[in-house]
C-alpha cells in the first residue's frame, strides 16, 4: 500500500494526488473529481504518508491501519464517515484495539473513514506481496556470494 503522492488540504474537502510542481506551488488532482489545481505554500498540506494514529503504546502509521481496514473489508470500503460516531468507534476499535481514545478525536475518525473509502475508490489501495518482494532481495544477496566462491576457485 503506498500513499506517497496522497495529501489533505486543510480548507478544501476530499483528497489530492501530487502531480507537478511549479516555481511557487504544486499542482494537485482531486481524487473525487479529478480536476487540476495549484496548491500554495500556505496552504496547510499533509502527506497521508506521514500520518499517524495514536494508541497507548507507540503510534501507529496511517497506513497500517489502512491495511487492517483493507483486510477487513476485503478490499472494499469501510462504514461510511457519515455513519453515527458510535459506529466508526467500535469498527476502529475493531481493527485498532488500542487506539488512545482520548487523544483520537471523532473528527480524527471521521476523516480516517472518509480518507479510506476516497482511496479505495481510486484504486490506490492495493496490498502488497511481501513475500515476493522478501524472496527476491534474498536472491539477488546470494549471486555476489555465489560469483565470489567461484572466483576465488
Amino acid at each position: 500500500m503506498d500513499l506517497t503522492g496522497i495529501i489533505s488540504i486543510s480548507g478544501k474537502p476530499g483528497l489530492y494526488k501530487v502531480v507537478a510542481q511549479g516555481k511557487n506551488n504544486i499542482i494537485v488532482e482531486s481524487l473525487v473529481d479529478e480536476k487540476k489545481s495549484p496548491a500554495y505554500s500556505t496552504d496547510r498540506i499533509s502527506a497521508l504518508e506521514d500520518i499517524s494514529i495514536y494508541t497507548y503504546e507507540e503510534d501507529i502509521p496511517l497506513k497500517e491501519v489502512f491495511e487492517s481496514i483493507f483486510k477487513k473489508e476485503d478490499g472494499g470500503s469501510a462504514p461510511s464517515h457519515k455513519e453515527s460516531l458510535n459506529t466508526l468507534k467500535d469498527y476502529l476499535e475493531e481493527v485498532l484495539p488500542n487506539y488512545d481514545q482520548d487523544r483520537v478525536y471523532p473528527s480524527d475518525i471521521k476523516k480516517l473513514f472518509q480518507w479510506y473509502n476516497l482511496c479505495v475508490n481510486a484504486g490506490l489501495l492495493k496490498l502488497e506481496e511481501n513475500s515476493e518482494a522478501t524472496s527476491e532481495a534474498e536472491v539477488s544477496e546470494e549471486e555476489p556470494k555465489e560469483a565470489q566462491e567461484k572466483s576465488e576457485e
